[in-house]
């Protein structure tokens, strides 16, 4: 009995010798959960980059060999400019009395629009007239006795010096009022110089000055000195000027038929006509500045209206002529100049191509050359799609 218990306690007793069991550093614990972690995001991005993205497509369409009457050679945007405008101010300094004119408002050539001040003009003017009367009264004394020293010298009254003292004195008298009436000239011009007047007929676009501020025709006062009352534009000079690059520059010629649609009304196209093209060009953007003016006026068309002008082709005229390639969406293509790239799809897969880009007409971008004829392309999510990327067509 007693051996057993013995034998139980010993089964139950601890091994304090025994070996410990192994535990795994930290640091091992930290690099296995990170390569774990690195192998399922691997897995998660090959699984969701091969997820096709969802993409609308358009097709390449060609271009005709050459353009037929009235088709759009070229499409360029620019702004309306009025050709004839000023700013107009007094040829004098001076406070501004009172200004008659408020923005909108038509005036006729001529038309009084404001006036200066006048008080010292009128006192100098009244001082020219008094000066004048002296000496008209003081030339009106001389004649007689120069009259008479010419009698008394025929007669040989007198002595020829006394009478050349006598002409002297008379013609001295004559310059007098040569001088008083340019004086009186000059001062009724100063006079009328308070008065500000419309150099040509047309609308007043900006009111530079109120009354009591002080006006002058060169800028001073730190800044508080007006050059100018108001700016009147001539609504009949207005005209569209557009930059052309000078690639496409061989598409326009003067008085060649072309449509201006505004920006402010899209839906409507206003006939016009190219007045000339600058024969210069501007180096730092390679371009070259063309005139075109409208057929008829119209109250819609304003001044600094941003403008779209599309150059149309004759039918006959064999030096503009379309250019051969094909045309596709402008949203398309992500453009760089004359070069550009777009995603050609194939198989349920892009390619991104590099192409020779054309102008951008009324029908889309014209591609030159890289695109072929009914080959589609993506037209949405560019921004997002990689060479051979998976796709889905939108239906």
């Amino acid at each position: 009995m007693t051996s057993n218990k013995s034998e139980l306690l010993d089964a139950l007793r601890i091994d304090r010798t025994a070996e410990p069991r192994r535990r795994w550093p930290l640091w091992t614990i930290m690099a296995v959960g990170l390569v774990l972690a690195a192998a399922a995001a691997v897995i998660a991005w090959s699984e969701l980059s091969d997820r096709p993205l969802l993409v609308r497509v358009a097709v390449a369409h060609a271009l005709p060999g050459g353009p037929a009457a009235g088709a759009a050679l070229l499409d360029a945007t620019g702004y309306v400019v009025a050709r004839r405008q000023a700013t107009v101010g007094p040829k004098i300094a001076g406070k501004l009395r009172d200004v008659l004119v408020e923005e909108g408002m038509r005036v006729e050539a001529g038309q009084v629009i404001a006036h200066l001040d006048d008080s010292n003009a009128l006192a100098a003017l009244q001082q020219a007239k008094a000066t004048l009367e002296q000496a008209e009264t003081a030339a009106a004394n001389a004649r007689p006795s120069f009259e008479r020293s010419r009698v008394e010298l025929s007669k040989g009254l007198i002595s020829a010096e006394s009478a050349d003292n006598t002409k002297t004195t008379f013609d001295q008298a004559r310059t007098a009022v040569t001088v008083a009436r340019a004086g009186l000239a000059v001062a009724q011009q100063n006079e009328a110089d308070t008065v500000v007047t419309a150099p040509f007929a047309g609308v007043v676009t900006v009111k530079a000055a109120q009354a009591g501020e002080i006006v002058s025709p060169l800028s001073a006062g730190a800044g508080f000195t007006r050059t100018g009352v108001a700016t009147i534009v001539d609504m009949d000079s207005l005209e569209v000027e557009i930059d052309v690059s000078e690639n496409f520059i061989n598409r326009v010629r003067a008085d060649q038929r072309c449509t201006v649609t505004l920006n402010a009304y899209g839906d409507w196209q206003a006939p016009g006509h190219v007045i000339t093209v600058i024969p210069t060009a501007d180096r730092s953007k390679a371009t070259i500045k063309v005139r075109v003016g409208f057929d008829a006026k119209d109250p819609r068309i304003l001044p600094e209206m941003g403008a779209r002008v599309a150059f149309l082709a004759d039918g006959n005229d064999g030096q503009a002529t379309a250019p051969r390639g094909v045309t596709v969406p402008p949203e398309a293509v992500a453009a760089s100049g004359e070069q550009g790239t777009l995603f050609v799809v194939q198989d349920n897969r892009v390619e991104r191509r590099a192409v020779k880009l054309g102008t951008r007409t009324a029908e889309g971008q014209i591609v030159l050359s890289g695109l072929a004829n009914g080959e589609p392309v993506a037209v949405s999510g560019l921004d997002k799609l990689t060479d051979s990327a998976r796709v889905r067509i939108e239906p």
